[in-house]
């Protein structure tokens, strides 16, 4: 099933807080468009979209998915989302794909913590937001309260399409506030109903709000609104689309996924006035060309998503920005430069695959297999083209990631590799500084998903280790040793002699000086007398890491015609540094990290008192322009290693940062004793 054209293509992505119902309300619109032979449970572990066994064990939605759904001549791609933190990375693909955000709202709860921040991810990613709050049949339901908490949150702008019928156990269906009708789902048809005597009243006000809001989208008609004239049908109804799409209006649709009412209502309205992808305006190229959506053009897709199926493969969801896509095209990837062939063209409703013929500009599929395409990649017929990447959040939570056992060290990387390729949010890399794979992540949950998708998929067993802070030594005094090294055997021996003086060097690094006169040291071993003091300084003297800021001389020594060699004048440079440098008042430096916090200001107190009890210290404070408090803060790396669970506990949330080594400053001495006495226990156990 694909569109007809780009006119009958509606892409909506379900956003919002984790648990408020986004997977059930598209199992909801995937019954009612017949789709699915029952209606899917996420508790009952039956979805058709949460299929992962991650998914299945956690009921929670991990990956985004597909369920693609006709409805009156009309293809629309919902794209369900991940609400939990640690899966943003999802929730910002889906939105890239779309040109409706609709936001699934809890009528408990209201507007929650990652419901707020996906909407302003929303607003500066240009796309049309509306409101689906949900649950109206739980227990402590208030519509009422949910309105009043979400224009608290987003403004003036978001108003009502749909009033409930009743609430709680009573909730029976939906006024249209639109048609000014109700409608109430039982069995597999949706009745029409007249307006309840008793929500007269108050559909009329809600519906002089929704004129009022749409009529600001022409200023013919906001002048007669003005004046006191009401806004026929006809000119509410051919306003309404653009007022969305330009998100003057913000729609607030309600029901419930579960028992299914206002869900077709729904889906007629995203029929009728939800954006078409031409509303999102052109795709900005990465040298700002602009490609508009236009069947037409040159084709052009852009991946936003990557996923590594066990049995079919890898598979790239793609969407079509220009031209018309159609089995066996050939393509080249920009990136890459190569080319990559769509043979099959997939139609994904959670993970069940079906052909598609053709897919033109503005419609989402899914290509398998090509071998060199990841996420934010860019495929065209000239390969010319390359769209802007997510705007994906840095990774902040590291970890050091190794094999349980001999058997599975060769397996870690490329399974980890092919984990990290599908998801923008999942990094690695080795740290030749502490010897370490380090994965990074958005929080500690999408490790743990990584460590069960090795098992699952890749039959590796991986577990974490602490992670390495990556620590400096250097000097603080001036110091001379003799480097003597001197070994007879039978045949020829070895004999290198110099003399080193270590002086501090700061902020300049390694500095090697040669002071040799007189030939008391033959010029060709002088480099093997700096290579061996580099050596040195690689593994350290005091606690084993890196030496900074040295300036090293080699002023005098001796050396025999027959036994020296490079290799003793090496091993002689690296005995008279480490003599010298622990005559040269040695101290361990650690990493500061330079933050900025940015966190509503109620909780800015909180954070600026956590970051004083891990040894920071203040730079400064500023408002943000949305009435944030941005913190700047210089602290010791090893204090703030893990710091997105604390800053989540501690903002509710709400608070977000940004983290670089800076620079490095003395450790404690205390702190200082500890780590040299845990690095000689761990080189005391290695022998």
């Amino acid at each position: 099933m694909g569109a007809s054209s780009t006119e009958k293509v509606r892409n909506v992505v379900l956003v919002g807080h984790g648990g408020a119902g986004k997977t059930s309300l598209a199992e909801a619109m995937l019954f009612m468009a017949g789709q699915t032979k029952r209606l899917g449970s996420v508790d009952e572990g039956h979805s058709t979209l949460d299929y992962d066994p991650e998914e299945i064990k956690r009921k929670m939605t991990i990956n985004l998915s597909l369920a693609p759904v006709q409805h009156n001549g009309v293809k629309i791609n919902v794209i369900d989302t991940p609400g939990y933190a640690d899966f943003v990375g999802d929730a910002i693909a889906g939105m890239e794909a779309a040109e409706m955000a609709l936001f699934v709202v809890d009528a408990v709860s209201g507007p929650q913590v990652q419901t707020i921040r996906l909407w302003k991810h929303a607003g500066e990613m240009g796309i049309a937001r509306a409101v689906f709050i949900n649950r109206m049949d739980k227990e402590h339901a208030d519509f009422d309260a949910v309105m009043m908490a979400l224009d608290d949150a987003f403004g003036h702008r978001v108003g009502a399409v749909q009033l409930p019928l009743g609430s709680e156990a009573q909730f029976r269906g939906v006024v249209d506030i639109i048609r000014m009708k109700a409608y109430h789902h039982e069995g597999d048809a949706e009745q029409v109903l007249e307006i309840p005597a008793d929500m007269v009243d108050a559909a009329e006000v809600a519906r002089e709000k929704l004129c009022e809001l749409v009529a600001e989208a022409d200023d013919e008609l906001m002048e007669k609104f003005l004046e006191g004239d009401r806004l026929s049908q006809e000119e509410l109804e051919r306003l309404l689309d653009a007022a969305i799409a330009q998100g003057m209006f913000i729609p607030v649709f309600v029901g419930s996924a579960t028992t299914l009412q206002g869900v077709e209502d729904l889906m007629d309205e995203i029929v009728t006035f939800f954006p078409q992808p031409t509303a999102h305006g052109p795709l900005i190229t990465v040298d700002d060309t602009e490609v508009p959506f236009n069947v037409d053009g040159d084709l052009a897709l852009h991946v936003f998503k990557t996923l590594s199926d066990p049995y079919v493969g890898r598979l790239s969801f793609v969407k079509v920005v220009s031209g018309t896509l159609t089995p066996n095209t050939e393509l080249i990837n920009s990136r890459t430069t190569k080319k990559e062939r769509a043979g099959h063209i997939y139609k994904l409703t959670g993970k069940d695959t079906s052909d598609m013929d053709a897919v033109p500009a503005g419609d989402i599929a899914v290509l398998p297999k090509l071998s060199d395409t990841l996420t934010n990649d860019t495929l065209s017929a000239k390969g010319e083209i390359a769209f802007r990447s997510l705007p994906i959040p840095e990774p902040l939570y590291p970890v050091s990631i190794v094999a349980k056992t001999k058997a599975d060290e060769d397996k870690l990387g490329t399974s980890l590799k092919s984990i990290v390729d599908e998801d923008p949010t999942l990094t690695m890399r080795r740290d030749e500084e502490t010897h370490q794979t380090v994965l990074s992540g958005i929080g500690d949950m999408a490790i743990d998903v990584v460590l069960s998708r090795l098992h699952e998929r890749f039959h590796v067993e991986a577990e974490l280790q602490d992670l390495r802070i990556p620590y400096h030594e250097t000097i603080r005094k001036t110091a001379q040793a003799q480097g003597r090294h001197k070994k007879q055997t039978g045949g020829s021996g070895q004999f290198g002699d110099c003399w080193i003086r270590l002086e501090p060097n700061p902020g300049k690094g390694y500095e090697f000086v040669d002071e040799i006169v007189g030939g008391r040291i033959p010029r060709q071993y002088i480099p093997a007398v700096d290579k061996g003091i580099q050596d040195t300084m690689l593994h350290g003297v005091l606690a084993g890491y890196p030496m900074n800021d040295v300036k090293a001389a080699v002023y005098d020594g001796s050396y025999h015609a027959v036994d020296s060699s490079e290799m003793a004048f090496r091993t002689a440079g690296h005995i008279g540094f480490k003599a010298a440098a622990e005559k040269a008042d040695m101290v361990l430096l650690e990493p500061i990290a330079n933050m900025v916090i940015e966190v509503p200001e109620a909780y800015a107190g909180a954070v600026m008192g956590d970051m004083s009890s891990r040894r920071g210290r203040i730079l400064g404070m500023e408002p943000t322009e949305d009435g944030a408090q941005k913190i700047r803060a210089h602290v010791p790396y090893v204090e703030v290693v893990h710091y997105s669970p604390t800053l989540r506990s501690l903002s509710s949330g709400t608070g977000s940062y940004t983290i670089s080594i800076d620079s490095y400053e003395d450790v404690p001495r205390e702190m200082s004793a500890k780590i040299i006495e845990q690095h000689e226990k761990e080189k005391a156990e290695e022998h």
